[in-house]
């Protein structure tokens, strides 16, 4: 599966997931057989909307895996993932979460980002049809289809038009690495990767008028032998965010990422969402995968 890390170790595990401060080890639940491990379920918790602390109103099921080599019969493996996911909606119900959701999207993404999904977490990956089903058969219901979209930087070209030279001449973009996270949840999301931010200025008055962050990757790019810088946030000030900015902002900061070495940008967006599907198909992004988030009441 593209989307999930191959290249797992103790030391990824305990930096992505064991490590964030949040970390609950009752949350993580697993099956075993004499000792021997058959597959697990991690559910935790999301942000609230200051992203300063945890809501738990809102669970999530971060990851549902059942190993096949020591379940073989599907049947089985099924029931096994069943149990599992009930166990996971009896945590949340302990503790008193009112909706549960079955995979992780902003703000609901405590764990595994950098070892599932890409950019950012698209919910459960449209290929993994045997997690969909089980969740499909405790009753979760979509709420949303993500789309995960790429471009390989080595052939990327800025738009080079009139509306584009007129903001080239009006703004300048100012590139800050590592920048410091802007809350709570940014710093125990993102805090183990390197981070690039780029920031749209009037050149006139020194003013912000928009910025994008991406990350680098890590260690998801690393399977896929490239370089890979992933957008988790943009925004345009609300006076400035017609007329070509944000194809502006995006497609400089692309230009610069590739100057740095990255050869390959992802970002993620609704599928409902047409106006930043326009956008980023303008800049040359291509759709390569997507996926589906579920939710259900606790």
């Amino acid at each position: 599966m593209r989307g999930l890390v191959q290249s797992m170790s103790t030391a990824l595990f305990e930096q992505h997931v064991l490590s964030k401060p949040y970390f609950d080890r009752a949350g993580l639940i697993l099956a075993l057989e004499n000792e021997k491990p058959l597959g697990f379920v991690h559910v935790g918790f999301g942000a609230n909307s200051m992203l300063d602390e945890l809501n738990r109103e809102t669970a999530v099921v971060s990851m549902l895996m059942v190993s096949k080599s020591s379940v073989p019969d599907a049947t089985s493996r099924s029931s096994l993932a069943c149990s599992l996911l009930e166990q996971a909606e009896a945590y949340a119900k302990e503790h008193q979460a009112q909706t549960i959701f079955g995979g992780g999207s902003y703000p609901n993404n405590p764990f595994y980002l950098g070892l599932y999904g890409g950019s950012r977490l698209p919910g459960i990956l449209a290929e993994d049809e045997f997690t969909t089903s089980i969740f499909e058969q405790r009753g979760f219901q979509e709420q949303s289809a993500i789309g995960i979209w790429q471009i390989e930087l080595a052939g990327f070209r800025t738009i080079v038009n009139r509306e584009q030279m007129q903001i080239r001449r009006r703004f300048n973009i100012r590139a800050e690495f590592d920048p410091h996270p802007r809350s709570w949840w940014e710093a125990c999301t993102m805090g183990h990767a390197e981070r690039m931010k780029f920031e749209l200025v009037d050149r006139s008055t020194e003013a912000i008028c928009g910025e994008v962050t991406f990350w680098d990757m890590q260690p998801l790019a690393r399977d896929w032998g490239v370089h890979a810088a992933g957008m988790f946030d943009i925004m345009i000030d609300p006076d400035v965010r017609r007329g070509g900015m944000a194809t502006f902002l995006i497609g400089e900061s692309l230009r610069q990422l590739k100057d740095h070495g990255s050869t390959v940008a992802e970002v993620q967006t609704n599928l409902d969402d047409e106006a930043s599907i326009g956008l980023f198909q303008k800049l040359g992004f291509a759709k390569i995968d997507q996926g589906v988030l579920f939710s259900k009441a606790v």
